[in-house]
């Protein structure tokens, strides 16, 4: 596997090493040991996977707060997505930084994301499915989100129609989530 860093401190995409022959192809894409050797946390407790119909699906950006902030590897396993990550870290130099890539069926590549750091995406196809691992049990009383298209942040999504739940359109803006009791939980 290839670690490539990203702008955020922590975030790295990850390409697999493929390894073809007649059949096809074979390659890692997880190991406990290079994780750790990259500084990454190589816990992994809980997997998932999210299936989208449409093209500008846009989930996100949600992260979960102390004392179960979690580490996450994110991979697109149909289709297409344009995954963004956003560093919620107040003692890091990219602290409300952005950073984002497409992943796909086709690079094969995943993204970590360290704790303290919004995650989303946004479907480039049809019919993507997107598998996560998780370094923490979900715990839906800590779940958190601010909104996809805070003018703080700036994210550049791609151009398209979007389908956004009622529940991500309502999330709080940065500075609102900041100026909230929940100011505290901030990663």
């Amino acid at each position: 596997m290839k670690f490539r860093p990203t702008k955020i401190a922590g975030v790295c995409l990850v390409e697999p090493e493929l390894f073809h022959d007649v059949r096809g192809f074979f390659a890692r894409t997880w190991c406990e040991k290079e994780f750790a050797a990259h500084g990454l946390n190589p816990k992994l407790v809980q997997c998932s996977i999210s299936y989208n119909h449409k093209k500008g699906t846009l989930r996100g950006l949600h992260f979960q707060i102390a004392p179960r902030m979690e580490a996450k590897l994110i991979r697109c396993t149909r289709g297409a997505i344009f995954d963004v990550v956003v560093d919620l870290r107040p003692d890091s130099l990219t602290y409300k930084q952005w950073t984002a890539v497409d992943l796909s069926e086709d690079n094969h590549c995943a993204i970590y994301i360290p704790e303290g750091c919004a995650h989303g995406f946004q479907t480039l196809t049809d019919q993507s499915e997107v598998f996560y691992q998780m370094s923490e049990f979900w715990a839906p009383d800590l779940a958190r989100g601010i909104r996809w298209n805070d003018p703080e942040l700036a994210i550049q999504w791609p151009a398209d129609d979007r389908i956004i739940s009622d529940k991500d359109k309502i999330l709080p803006l940065i500075k609102e989530y900041e100026a909230s009791a929940n100011a505290q939980e901030i990663p």
